[in-house]
């Protein structure tokens, strides 16, 4: 029996599984996700669907905690309910405290920082009714070029990224009755390929392996990790030491793959506690076999819960009748849900009263929001602003007499349909330029902002005029106009992940070429790759998020110099580019 239980709660779970009919027994293996809070539908879930734990849309709090109390109290067993507070309560609600992402939190070098990201951000996903988080992120940044987690890991170092990770988890445990589920094993990092779109593939020795990923994850075991989160990553040398004769076409990701869940996880590792997959409508998974056969051969592999629904009915169906038809074993799925009881009853849920399971509203008032929060937040920016590159050592500090004029430009990464219906329905947050601009002219400074030709002419043929495309394919800006109406150049890097998208491929002012011509200070304000794209940037700064603070800090330390930046650079932000440090 997992997480060592008291007699009494043994006796709560394997009643709890003999009185189960069959369809309770398939709906515990489900993690649901609501696509509303209308009442009816949310316990439609858990009357229908009997489904083991549920995530949740983006809401207020107290939507959110409204939303977890109507599925607790309609559930006959006590739900697991996610948050992702990979880097804050924000996590868990909109009106959550943004703490700091694991990169900027790495760039501190601070482990209490990491101590204050998990209990922090966990006290107000538990004030709302959440008891377990899909966090600490635990992967290892080794592929500047990967999409999925270079913002979201602690960095590229495994020893930093194991101290941080049991820091987070230190946190969240100091909340009674609170859980983590840390991911992506057997670890995420190495491929620039993002696994909610494609393969993605772990391809360290297994001696490599064990001294990376499998020293983290050994560390979170140790420090008492409840639950780990399975990631579509295939890990080929592990499975090719395991199974000598496996063909290449029979190489699966690790949600599929009994030779790293039960093998690897389980038995080498010895790890006992709950095994979740990642998101199984994501391509990294569903590309390998039909979904029919996916989803039970995740369960056969060794994981206990399967992450959302694709279709409810269908999927639940599926589970039902391969339990049935026994290709789910009775063995198998006692064990399963055993450990989802057994780590419910470790949580404390199957002793309380239904309506004690979610905070009350007066007890989520008093946590969400909280000013001790919000200096966390200050601190992390203060401490983790990292100056990457000085070339230019006279550039810094930045003050109104040796720089009154300055133009701000705004890089953006490129629009893809989510970000394009993420700013249509105005969630896509406001302009770290904007937010710049008024800073510094409080600060005493002229401030304008490039206009890009091609926004400008995009604009045109939305207002139904016809643009000149000869300024854009042969238009070109004088140096000496260029030069005459700024002092200074802060070109902003507003690029959430990946590569940034630049409107004129030359000539123009939105690629800084003109770093001889006019100072010139590079910002990435989110990923903390722009080096590679911008490489002749003399003086680059990483401030890996663009939030109110931190662009108090960023102006602060400009203002002050050099020496005001303390933060290292968790990763290699010069990409592994010897051009890059020129």
């Amino acid at each position: 029996m997992p997480f060592c239980l008291t007699d009494e709660d043994i006796k709560w779970v394997e009643d709890t599984i003999a009185g189960m009919s069959d369809e309770e027994k398939i709906g515990q293996l489900f993690f649901g996700i609501s696509a509303s809070c209308d009442e009816k539908y949310l316990r439609e879930l858990t009357s229908k669907y009997h489904i083991g734990g549920c995530r949740y849309n983006p809401a207020t709090g107290a939507v959110i905690r409204k939303h977890n109390e109507v599925l607790q109290r309609s559930s006959k067993i006590p739900l697991f309910i996610a948050c992702n507070t990979e880097s804050g309560g924000n996590g868990a609600c909109a009106d959550g405290t943004y703490i700091g992402s694991g990169i900027k939190v790495g760039a501190t070098g601070e482990k209490k920082y990491a101590y204050h990201l998990g209990k922090m951000s966990n006290e107000e996903a538990a004030a709302i009714g959440c008891n377990i988080a899909f966090a600490p992120v635990c992967d290892i940044a080794y592929n500047w070029q990967n999409t999925e987690i270079i913002s979201r890991a602690f960095g590229s170092d495994p020893d930093m990224t194991a101290r941080m990770s049991a820091e987070y988890l230190k946190g969240a445990h100091t909340i009674d009755g609170f859980a983590c589920a840390a991911k992506h094993f057997p670890g995420n990092g190495l491929d620039f390929r993002d696994a909610h779109l494609s393969n993605n593939v772990n391809s360290f020795s297994l001696r490599k392996w064990n001294a990376t990923y499998g020293k983290v994850y050994k560390t979170l075991f140790k420090n008492g990790l409840e639950a780990v989160m399975a990631g579509h990553i295939m890990l080929p040398e592990y499975i090719k030491a395991a199974k000598p004769n496996v063909k290449d076409e029979d190489m699966l990701p690790a949600t599929l793959s009994r030779e790293v869940i039960t093998g690897l996880l389980r038995e080498r590792l010895g790890f006992n506690g709950l095994v979740i997959t990642d998101a199984s409508h994501m391509v990294g998974m569903t590309c390998r076999m039909k979904r029919c056969e996916m989803l039970p051969k995740a369960i056969n592999a060794g994981c206990d819960m399967l992450l959302f629904f694709n279709d409810a009915d269908e999927d639940f169906e599926v589970m039902l009748n391969a339990y049935r038809d026994g290709i789910i074993s009775e063995t198998r799925i006692n064990e399963a849900l055993t450990r989802i009881l057994a780590l419910k009853a470790h949580m404390g849920l199957n002793k309380k009263p239904k309506e004690q399971l979610v905070p009350t509203e007066e007890k989520m008032s008093a946590v969400l929001g909280k000013k001790e929060y919000l200096k966390v937040q200050k601190e992390i920016s203060e401490k983790g602003i990292t100056l990457v590159k000085y070339k230019d050592k006279d550039v810094l500090p930045v003050t109104p007499g040796r720089y009154k004029r300055i133009m701000l430009v705004h890089v953006k990464g490129a629009e893809n349909g989510m970000t394009a219906l993420m700013k249509a329905v105005g969630m896509s947050g406001g302009s770290p330029v904007e937010l710049l601009k008024e800073k510094l002219t409080e600060k005493g400074f002229e401030v304008f902002v490039y206009e890009n030709p091609l926004d400008k002419m995009l604009q045109q043929a939305r207002s139904g005029e016809k643009p000149e495309l000869n300024e854009f394919f042969a238009g070109k800006t004088a140096v000496a106009d260029l030069t005459s109406k700024m002092d200074l150049v802060i070109t902003v890097c507003d690029v959430q992940s990946g590569r940034p998208s630049f409107g004129l491929s030359k000539g123009g002012g939105e690629i800084p070429w003109y770093v001889f011509e006019v100072p010139v200070i590079v910002v990435g304000c989110e990923s903390p790759t722009m080096l590679a794209d911008i490489p002749q940037a003399r003086t680059y700064i990483n401030t890996y998020d663009s939030k109110e603070a931190t662009i108090d800090a960023l102006v602060d330390k400009l203002m002050k110099g050099p020496s005001s930046f303390y933060g290292k650079g968790p990763i290699d932000s010069f990409c592994g580019l010897a051009d890059a440090r020129l």
